[in-house]
C-alpha cells in the first residue's frame, strides 16, 4: 500500500485485516453453538461476574445501544444472561451471566482459545510473555492514545467514560432463571 514500511496506511490495513479475519475464525469456531462474535464479546466482558451497565457494555462490545438491547434480549432468551437494577443508582440497569451463561462461556472460551492456539501466538516467546499476551498490550497502548475516553488501569481493566445507563427498570429480566 506504502512505499515506506511502516507507513500509518499500511498499520491501518493490517489491522483491519487481522480483525476480519480473525473475527471470521473465531465466528466459525462459534457458529456451531449460534453465538455471534458480538454475542461473544458481550458474554466475555460480563464473565468477571462484576455485572456492568449496558452503555459500558456497548462500549466494549463496539455495539449501539439499540442493537446491543436487542442482542442482550436474545442473550437473556437463552437463560445466558439477567439483568438487574443497579443498587446504587436505579436508574442504570447492570447485565450479570447466569449460571448457564458462566458454563456456556467457559466451555466457548476453551474452543476460542485452541482455534487461536492454531495459530501459534499463545506459545511463549524468549522473555517469557505470551506473544498474544504483549501483542494486545500493543493494541491497549494504541487504543488508548487514540480514545482519551477509554481508560486501562495497570491491570489491563477497561474503565469507558459512561454514558447514561438509564434503561426502563421493566426491562430488567429475573435472575433466577
Amino acid at each position: 500500500m506504502s512505499d515506506v514500511p511502516g507507513a500509518p496506511a499500511d498499520l491501518l490495513r493490517s489491522l483491519t485485516r487481522a480483525e476480519r479475519l480473525l473475527s471470521r475464525r473465531l465466528g466459525a469456531v462459534l457458529a456451531d453453538d449460534a453465538i455471534s462474535i458480538e454475542a461473544w464479546r458481550v458474554l466475555c466482558l460480563l464473565a468477571d461476574g462484576e455485572g456492568h451497565p449496558m452503555s459500558e457494555v456497548s462500549t466494549e462490545a463496539s455495539l449501539p445501544p439499540g442493537t446491543l438491547t436487542k442482542l442482550v434480549d436474545q442473550l437473556v432468551d437463552r437463560n445466558l444472561v439477567f439483568r438487574r437494577i443497579d443498587p446504587i443508582d436505579r436508574r442504570r440497569i447492570r447485565a450479570y451471566l447466569t449460571a448457564r451463561g458462566r458454563r456456556e462461556h467457559a466451555r466457548l472460551e476453551e474452543r476460542v482459545r485452541a482455534s487461536i492456539a492454531e495459530l501459534g501466538i499463545t506459545e511463549s516467546s524468549e522473555l517469557g510473555v505470551p506473544p498474544a499476551a504483549d501483542l494486545v498490550s500493543q493494541l491497549d497502548d494504541l487504543i488508548g492514545r487514540l480514545d482519551p475516553t477509554r481508560r486501562v488501569d495497570p491491570v489491563g481493566h477497561h474503565d469507558p467514560v459512561r454514558r447514561d445507563d438509564r434503561v426502563d427498570a421493566g426491562t430488567a429480566a429475573d435472575p433466577h432463571r
